[in-house]
């Protein structure tokens, strides 16, 4: 007898499980003794009238929908009286009564989405895990001078000669060095250059300058 009941209800359960998609698909099925409508038409911005993109057009108590395209263009069939909601990211919930009184199985609507303005909680974002871990690095972190003391390490004297190290000519002094060789190979041109070697006036000069220290290292 206890078999029989058991077997009874799984026999119940099945025919549920079996009736219940056909009950949901007989609730959101097109009424066919009713007049249908193709509503048509394009969703926009109630503000700019801009044309929004990826609306869901849905009819109400049903699984019935479609998205507005790129330029906020839609299309669907409707029954008189059906229950239109148009859901965008960012808009409030807009909805449209499919009025029985419509003589043509044709209707054109613009409908107009209302900007959606959420007001968020402040959201601080700290870049340590604890307030107390952000508080000791600050509060140990080294500050760095002012604008004068960068300015001086910048223009100290290995700064410089560091800096002009890897500074190459530029156009104006490849130009006047070209220039030079130009005006040498010219000057002596049809003869050797001379050699300083052998110039009395030359090596005058340079006994002068170690007698007067020129050449001592500053």
């Amino acid at each position: 007898m206890r078999l029989k009941t058991v077997f009874g209800k799984f026999l119940l359960i099945c025919a549920l499980s079996m009736a219940l998609p056909l009950l949901l698909k007989s609730q959101t099925a097109i009424d066919s003794t009713k007049k249908i409508i193709q509503f048509s038409g394009i969703a926009v911005d109630a503000d700019s009238l801009t044309p929004l993109p990826f609306v869901a057009i849905v009819v109400r108590h049903t699984e019935r929908g479609v998205y507005s395209n790129m330029k906020g263009y839609y299309s669907i069939v409707v029954q008189p009286k059906d229950t239109i909601d148009f859901y965008a990211l960012g808009y409030h919930r807009a909805s449209f009564i499919i009025a029985d009184t419509f003589t043509t199985n044709q209707y054109t609507h613009v409908q107009g989405l209302h900007t959606d303005t959420i007001i968020l909680h402040e959201a601080v974002i700290y870049p340590w895990p604890s307030r107390d871990q952000f508080k000791n690095a600050f509060l140990t972190a080294t500050v760095p001078g002012d604008d004068l003391e960068h300015a001086r390490a910048n223009l100290s004297q290995a700064a410089m000669i560091r800096e002009a190290q890897n500074v190459t000519m530029d156009g104006g002094m490849v130009y006047a060095s070209s220039m030079q060789q130009q005006v040498n190979k010219n000057y002596y041109a049809g003869q050797k250059p001379p050699n300083n070697l052998l110039n009395p006036i030359a090596w005058a000069r340079f006994i002068q300058s170690v007698q007067n220290g020129d050449l001592k290292k500053k």
